[in-house]
């Protein structure tokens, strides 16, 4: 009889034992987390009062470049004279709309030319970003992360590009990893 009540004993202090250390874990145990949502997708939003605008130039005898910078100022190089003739020149402006700590990157599309009104043909390489590549997207929503590119132009002498409006389209790819 004796053995019996020992192990009988030892089965109650077993389960007050295990009780306890389940209401244990229940009163110390650390807070638990769900899984966080999926990033919510990118959305890029073309100003199409801001696009890629070189503004006004004159042609030299070899010709040359204009370079666009991504904070609205310009330069050339080469022959070409910048006129301030109250032609605008602006870099591309896009608004990105993502969760703050989003990591986007951009793809520049390839090199693209661009048609005269009066004939001829330019050659315009996509430049260098704003916020650089790859960059932590910070605008809270509903506010956006403005990015500006800019470009560089390639012009010849007048003969090869005659004077008029140049126009095309660019392709940028804004990437969120």
């Amino acid at each position: 009889m004796a053995s019996n009540y020992i192990r009988t004993g030892m089965q109650k202090k077993g389960s007050i034992y295990v009780f306890g250390m389940v209401l244990g874990l229940l009163f110390f145990s650390t807070r638990l987390r769900a899984q966080e949502h999926p990033p919510r997708p990118i959305s890029v939003y073309v100003n199409p009062a801001q696009g890629l605008i070189f503004g006004a130039f004159f042609q030299g005898i070899t010709g040359g470049s204009v370079i666009l910078y991504p904070d609205g100022s310009r330069s050339s190089t080469g022959d070409l004279v910048l006129a301030n003739l109250g032609m605008p020149f602006s870099p591309a402006i896009f608004e990105v709309d993502a969760n703050p700590g989003a990591l986007i990157s951009i793809l520049n599309g390839p090199d693209v030319t661009l048609t005269g009104s009066n004939g001829g043909t330019l050659r315009l390489h996509i430049g260098t970003s704003s916020t650089g590549t790859p960059f932590i997207a910070t605008a809270v929503p509903p506010n956006r992360t403005e990015v500006r590119i800019g470009g560089i132009l390639s012009a010849g002498n007048a003969l090869a590009n005659p004077s008029g409006v140049y126009s095309g389209y660019f392709a940028v790819t804004f990437i969120q990893e």
